[in-house]
């Protein structure tokens, strides 16, 4: 029987509201059912727009065997391209970020516009047809400053999120941010164990003390109570930041695979600080309090943000390997803030640098014991682990869709 047959048959087989048998989290047929049905065909978080603010700025990113180029035109425009020559497939920028007028392959140096377009190959003959060996282009967004590409030739939607995304994120600056500090942790699980860490705030009190000063552990909070039942505090904060013009309710996509919500910090909280106060003082957003809380963002199957009245912080996933992720965490602050002056970097990173050490040995040790001939997956608990059940559900059902052939709108459709 055909591999992916196997994974459709533990698919349709898993009990609901419990983890995933072993091999969705270590085996490598898996890994690459997942990467070919999920991450090649979804709309991935890249990067914010802000980290390419001149012409010929580019960043590459690797999602496993495919790389990347995402770099900002002369006419400003932020496109992205797989990052292999049309001559030969060498790779064409082997830096991670750089600034270049044009793009030349190392190799024999076919030099291309930054739109793409071949513009010098030598002696290649007088029948080279230099516009049919432009580089391929990947498709790709910016919406509120957040650039987000698409490996796949037939792309799901991305009107639905991208009009969601705008008015809500419409009161954070993200275009006139800057990237104060970037964090990279490796850590050694498989990334659905990134992510179903990532949904429950059941471990926060027992692993996260310097989160937990401002971060609430109550699910109520982020409307994870599938009655709809918050805390007072919870409709009052959504109702303040509505009139002063801040997008707050809850809002999920049908397909499960994006969500907006604005919750309070805990008391007088204002950010994710040790002292709970403000870590900016020249905000990158049009609050006009400090005590906005955080809006809460992810998109499947690539990122999770907060953006907070003075700062904001993105987070980008990316699986290296059947046990092995990537996490980029990225600290946004205006682009004026001149450290030392307006913020503190140490006082403005140090919670969450703090937190994603935590996490990354909670992911390892859940994989470690995973591993073991005695694990069997256990029950979410549905008052703490209700946003996981929702994630698991969400991989389920756009998995069994893909390899039932549902075809590439398999992402977005529930």
């Amino acid at each position: 029987m055909p591999r992916e047959a196997d994974v459709l048959s533990l698919l349709l087989g898993r009990k609901p509201d419990h983890a995933l048998p072993r091999p969705f989290y270590c085996d490598p047929d898996v890994f690459d059912a997942d990467m070919e049905h999920i991450w090649a065909r979804a709309w991935l978080f890249a990067i914010p727009a802000c980290e390419l603010p001149k012409s010929g700025d580019y960043v590459t990113y690797d999602v496993g065997r495919r790389s990347v180029i995402l770099v900002r035109g002369a006419d400003g425009v932020i496109r992205a391209f797989h990052n292999t020559c049309r001559h030969r497939g060498s790779v064409l920028c082997t830096a991670k970020r750089g600034r270049s007028p044009k793009l030349v392959c190392p190799y024999h140096q076919w030099t291309y516009e930054l739109d793409g377009r071949l513009l010098w190959a030598r002696d290649m003959g007088p029948d080279f047809d230099a516009a049919r060996h432009g580089l391929k282009a990947v498709r790709c967004r910016t919406v509120a400053g957040l650039v987000y590409i698409c490996l796949a030739d037939d792309a799901p939607d991305f009107e639905a999120f991208a009009e969601v995304a705008a008015r809500y994120l419409a009161p954070h600056d993200l275009v006139n941010s800057k990237v104060a500090h970037e964090s990279v942790t490796i850590e050694k699980g498989n990334w659905k164990l990134v992510w179903e860490n990532n949904r429950e705030c059941y471990h926060c009190s027992g692993n996260h003390p310097s989160l937990c000063r401002t971060f609430p552990e109550d699910p109520r909070y982020i409307s994870a109570d599938e009655n709809g039942d918050a805390p007072a505090i919870v409709a009052a904060h959504a109702a303040r930041c509505e009139a002063a013009g801040a997008p707050s309710a809850f809002r999920i996509s049908d397909a499960g695979d994006w969500r907006f919500v604005r919750t309070p910090l805990l008391g007088a909280g204002e950010s994710y600080t040790l002292d709970t106060k403000a870590a900016v003082s020249l905000p990158n957003s049009s609050l006009p309090f400090r005590d906005g809380g955080s809006l809460l963002k992810f998109s499947y199957p690539s990122t999770w943000n907060h953006f907070l009245a003075d700062h904001a912080i993105v987070f980008r996933v990316t699986p290296i390997g059947p046990m092995e992720t990537e996490v980029v965490t990225k600290w946004l602050v205006h682009k004026d803030a001149v450290e030392g002056r307006d913020y503190d970097l140490k006082r403005l990173t140090e919670v969450w640098l703090a937190t994603n050490d935590e996490d990354r040995e909670v992911v390892e040790n859940n994989q470690r014991g995973i591993l073991s001939p005695a694990y069997e997956p256990g029950p979410y608990s549905p008052i703490h682990e209700a946003g996981l059940i929702q994630f698991v559900d969400w991989y389920a059902q756009a998995m069994t869709r893909a390899l039932s052939g549902a075809g590439a709108d398999a992402i977005a459709a529930e």
